[in-house]
């Protein structure tokens, strides 16, 4: 990297903070080489959406690529609540562990799951895996009180989870955000007041989204559900070498 510029330093990976969370609807092998290529050093962790991992061609393939690269995988929540519903959750680690995967999604954003039920599944996934929570629903017409969110998200951590994921949707017009896309501020503000941020992980797929997140928490902020043609460009707004965050993220 050029040198004529006092850029401020990011944490060596695998980091705490500051991660870079990568939504893979089903990228073919070519395009994994190239997002590696181009930024694979700002990618903390890969999901594969939904259950795009049960249907894809290149499964193994693909995650062989990331484990070349030293990135961790996580497959979509959706498969996780599947599994629940039809009571084939020792079926769905067995898999994990077949697969060489040491990252698992807990979600309740599509399919209800008692509050109980889930805080159990968290811990006992926590003794064999890095446990990711989600938070919040898909459906953008359910508004959820912000001190629900605080008691699930503070719960969710108690049981085990590295970090609990605010939900937005690929389309960031759910969970966190209103259907236009605004963040919920007084929800984030509630959120932030009771929880370490460097605990959660919010799902911001819009640059917009981005900025607002940096700078309400800094640079180090942990963002998901970021497209791959997007991470390099998180990456500047991290940095500041884009006007958004010239002055802003901290």
């Amino acid at each position: 990297m050029a040198g004529f510029l006092d850029l401020p330093p990011r944490g060596a990976k695998p980091r705490e903070r500051g991660l870079t969370h990568v939504l893979d609807k089903g990228l073919s092998l070519a395009a994994v080489d190239g997002l590696m290529e181009v930024a694979g050093a700002s990618v903390d962790v890969v999901k594969l959406g939904w259950g795009t991992a049960l249907i894809t061609g290149n499964l193994r393939e693909k995650l062989a690529r990331y484990a070349a690269h030293g990135v961790p995988v996580v497959l979509g929540g959706t498969l996780c609540e599947l599994a629940i519903r039809d009571g084939r959750v020792e079926e769905m680690v067995a898999w994990l562990h077949e697969l060489g995967l040491r990252h698992v999604e807990v979600s309740d954003g599509t399919l209800a799951l008692e509050g109980a039920h889930k805080r159990e599944l968290i811990a006992r996934l926590a003794t064999e895996f890095t446990v990711f929570s989600e938070v919040g629903s898909k459906d953008d017409s359910e508004i959820m009180a912000p001190y629900r969110w605080v008691e699930q998200i503070q719960g969710e951590l108690e049981a085990g989870a590295w970090k609990v994921i605010a939900e937005a949707r690929e389309s960031g017009t759910a969970g966190i955000f209103r259907p236009d896309g605004e963040v919920r501020m007084g929800l984030i503000d509630e959120i932030a007041h009771a929880v370490d941020a460097d605990r959660m992980l919010f799902e911001a797929p819009r640059k917009e989204q981005q900025v607002w997140f940096l700078k309400r928490f800094g640079r180090e902020a942990n963002l998901g559900n970021i497209a791959p043609d997007d991470v390099l460009g998180l990456e500047t707004l991290r940095l500041g070498l884009r006007s958004d965050t010239v002055e802003g993220a901290r």
